[in-house]
């Protein structure tokens, strides 16, 4: 089993959700979704990557855009850096995957897709909308199901939960519950922990 805790806020995050799909087909292995909020995580233990925004090193700041740019090529995906608001407020977007459960991928593709590639505020509902009418589902039902509290308590709920195991941002994977890995860039250790796994 995968676990893959994501917020749709991180381009890292786009290129490991579109990644890690072939790789868990090829080893028909599950993924279990698991949306959470990004920000809450850097709030609570991660408050480096706010000062790290505030004072960027230049050079680093240059590599990282050609290492984003390198990998989404590499992906096939087109990833504008940085988009017009960044960072942005993903909560809706968040808990509208927690709403829609097993069925949430087209929609988290959809706002991935129209955030990164497409430059539009996923905070805003007119957005979310619009990736509703892109994936057949209705916005009223899902407006509606993002204000109960059962969903917002569940996506507290999956953010403190992905600390608790060592997480300390987006994408946090797990293999087989114990075994984390951080990143995209880690893929290829998944793929190796995967393999020995069907391997015994």
């Amino acid at each position: 089993m995968i676990e893959f805790f994501f917020d749709c806020s991180s381009p890292w995050t786009y290129l490991a959700f579109h990644n890690i799909q072939p790789l868990a087909k090829e080893f028909g292995v599950d993924i279990v979704w698991r949306p959470i909020l990004v920000g809450g995580i850097f709030n609570t233990i991660n408050p480096s990557v706010y000062a790290q925004r505030e004072k960027p090193v230049p050079a680093k700041a240059a590599y990282m855009l050609k290492d984003l740019a390198d990998w989404s090529r590499s992906a096939g995906l087109k990833i504008k850096m940085p988009p017009s608001v960044f960072p942005v407020n993903s909560v809706k977007a968040m808990r509208g995957c927690i709403w829609l459960g097993q069925d949430m991928v087209p929609f988290a593709r959809a706002v991935f897709e129209i955030y990164w590639g497409e430059d539009q505020d996923i905070s805003q509902d007119a957005v979310l909308t619009e990736v509703c009418r892109r994936v057949g589902i209705d916005p009223k039902a899902l407006f509606d199901g993002i204000a109960q509290q059962g969903i917002k308590d569940q996506l507290r709920i999956n953010t403190e939960e992905v600390v608790k195991r060592g997480g300390f941002g987006s994408p946090t994977i797990f293999v087989d519950v114990n075994d984390m890995y951080f990143g995209n860039d880690r893929l290829p250790l998944i793929r190796e922990a995967l393999a020995k796994r069907k391997a015994a």
